[in-house]
């Protein structure tokens, strides 16, 4: 259980790290980034498979039933991706950050609706005072939070199918990568011949900094995948709040991007909504052991 946390926690950690990396790739489109990260994280994982000579899982790509829903979280994964690289160029690293604060309520409900995970009182409060805080925000902005409900739905739902997946995490991860990689192999050469690919025209460091989109990509996923298949959904969902925490104060106090202060009235909904639920979980946890 300790060593799920650990991979979970330094997943989170990394993911809110990367609004960096994606800022030095600004003069990357965001589709070209997304197809470099499906193909370069390939390559990185058959090494990592070759190295460890751990074939042993491609009989199942004989199965229909596992190739299809694979075929679902990698679309998932994708979809992930592109909003998100979308809008650390567009200078949204706040409104990302609010998607992965609000992804733990998509966690923990998804874990009671599908896996029948049970929830204390507690727990059911911490949820709506988050739920409050992003309807304030809401009300606030005077539109829905697209970018923040598409990234918590796409990445809930991938975080579901990849707990109760067949295979392990760095072999899921790969039959996702090996999914996606002929359609973004083609349109990588698309780009390549019709000049419209950074890769090719932009500097040697962004061509440098493309080729890591393997590792960056595929290291967190595989600590994620690692730590989803160990621990319970509502333990996943509360570490999720340190990726984003890390990418708003990246985006305030880095990037000066405008938190006002209804903005922030509605971020410490959810704050509180956060400590709610750790003080709840660690009451739980005290009585249990006396």
């Amino acid at each position: 259980m300790n060593q799920g946390i650990i991979y979970a926690a330094a997943a989170y950690l990394l993911w809110g790290l990367l609004p960096l990396y994606l800022k030095a790739l600004q003069d990357m489109p965001a589709l070209e980034i997304l197809l470099h990260r499906m193909v370069w994280s390939l390559f990185f994982l058959l090494g990592i498979l070759a190295l460890r000579r751990q074939w042993r899982w491609l009989h199942e790509l004989q199965n229909r039933r596992v190739l299809g829903g694979f075929l679902l979280s990698a679309l998932l994964l994708a979809g992930n991706w592109f909003i998100y690289i979308w809008a650390v160029h567009a200078g949204r690293v706040v409104d990302a950050s609010l998607g992965y604060f609000i992804n733990p309520l998509v966690s923990v409900l998804l874990g009671v609706i599908i896996l029948h995970e049970r929830l204390r009182r507690g727990q059911w409060l911490a949820i709506a005072l988050a739920a409050a805080g992003v309807l304030w925000l809401t009300l606030q902005a005077g539109q829905l939070p697209w970018i923040a409900i598409a990234l918590a739905l796409t990445f809930g739902c991938y975080g579901l199918l990849r707990k109760t997946a067949g295979l392990g995490a760095l072999e899921g991860l790969t039959l996702e990568t090996l999914l996606l990689f002929p359609l973004a192999l083609l349109a990588l050469a698309w780009l390549m011949l019709h000049g419209g690919s950074r890769f090719v025209d932009g500097p040697d460091g962004l061509r440098l900094l493309a080729l890591c989109a393997g590792p960056v990509t595929a290291i967190p996923l595989l600590l994620f995948a690692a730590g989803a298949r160990s621990i319970s959904m509502t333990q996943l969902g509360l570490l999720q709040y340190l990726g984003p925490t890390v990418q708003l104060l990246l985006g305030v106090l880095l990037w000066q991007e405008p938190f006002g202060l209804a903005k922030l009235l509605g971020f410490a909904l959810i704050w509180a909504a956060l400590l709610l639920f750790t003080a709840e979980g660690v009451w739980q946890a005290w009585r249990r052991q006396r």
